[in-house]
């Protein structure tokens, strides 16, 4: 028992909990981006691309920022 708690096998242990959150992460910001150009009446992407839209670029980071305040909580 007292071999598995070496400095060396904490360290891996960091690394897939960092790996694991990493994905976790991402994962729910791919799934809200996915809701949101799902939910949205119009195309996301061509509103701020062709259409100049910088309103709906600002919500757009205002909204990812936000979810990404919410995931560095959850995560901690």
């Amino acid at each position: 028992m007292g071999d598995w708690f070496t400095h060396e096998n904490l360290k891996m242990a960091v690394v897939i909990e960092t790996i694991l959150y990493a994905s976790i992460g991402l994962s729910f910001f791919g799934i809200a981006i996915w809701l949101m150009s799902v939910l949205s009446p119009f195309s996301i992407r061509k509103e701020i691309e062709e259409d100049q839209n910088i309103a709906l670029g600002i919500i757009m980071g205002s909204v990812i920022i936000g979810i990404s305040i919410i995931l560095s909580s959850i995560l901690k």
